[in-house]
């Protein structure tokens, strides 16, 4: 595996706020300000509006008021196949589960203080510091991946990873001689894998096939590991195994 550390001194998180009240954002703002490690980029009085910046704006965080008109907050993240990393402000308590659900960073409840606030800011800011980034080479068709970590970029490479096991919010990346944690979805890794070497064996686990070493029953062992293979994937798991020995010979 690679070892190549660039120092990135001035990490910034580019932030949205969304909500129907005026004075609510300018709350937010007000609590922003002394948050060098934060950046606003834009405000937005509704979900709809909220969509249309996101098609033109890079955002990493979002704070988001849940009760708007037409689509409220939590109708809108739904809708989303990779939101940014997401505040929800909201006077209803109501709604934590549902947030928690689609893997909101926290949860403020109308009025919340500053230190309640400064708490979220700081989850968030952890969590964007260990992103798993791509940058795409010179032929476009492929990349060098790297894994953000505080406020460095460590280089790995993709056929090194052994396994993915995902928990809760983050997933661990395992290497033969370490683990690297990373918040990220299961289903977002996926894209930028090579989907003719890693297969889904379970909803928890990822898997890189050419590092399998035996498949027993409904369990497979890469470096000594065992895991799970789920049932209703068993079928197209086997069969990709054999496409791809067959393909390599």
């Amino acid at each position: 595996m690679s070892n190549i550390i660039s120092k990135q001194p001035d990490l910034k998180l580019k932030c949205l706020i969304v909500d129907d009240e005026e004075n609510a954002i300018e709350g937010v703002i007000d609590y922003l300000q002394d948050m060098e490690s934060i950046e606003i980029v834009g405000t937005c009085l509704s979900a709809m509006e909220t969509i249309e910046v996101l098609k033109k704006q890079e955002v990493d965080l979002m704070f988001l008021d849940i009760n708007m008109p037409r689509l409220t907050g939590l109708e809108m993240l739904e809708s989303m196949q990779n939101p940014p990393l997401t505040i929800l402000t909201t006077a209803y308590s109501e709604f934590a589960l549902d947030g928690f659900r689609l893997n909101v960073v926290d949860y403020l409840l109308k009025p919340y203080t500053f230190q309640r606030f400064f708490q979220a800011t700081q989850k968030a800011i952890d969590q964007f510091k260990s992103k798993l980034v791509l940058n795409a080479k010179d032929d476009g068709k492929s990349f060098d991946m790297y894994i953000r970590q505080g406020d460095s970029f460590q280089r790995i490479n993709w056929e090194d990873i052994l396994f993915v096991a995902s928990m809760q919010n983050y997933l661990k990346l395992h290497f033969s001689d370490t683990v690297f944690v990373i918040h990220q979805t299961m289903t977002s890794l996926m894209e930028v894998l090579p989907k003719d070497q890693f297969f889904r064996i379970h909803n928890s686990f990822l898997v890189n096939i050419n590092h399998i070493d035996k498949i027993h029953g409904g369990r497979l062992f890469v470096n000594g590991t065992e895991l799970p293979i789920s049932k209703h994937r068993k079928e197209a798991f086997l069969n990709a195994v054999v496409y791809k020995k067959l393909i390599s010979k």
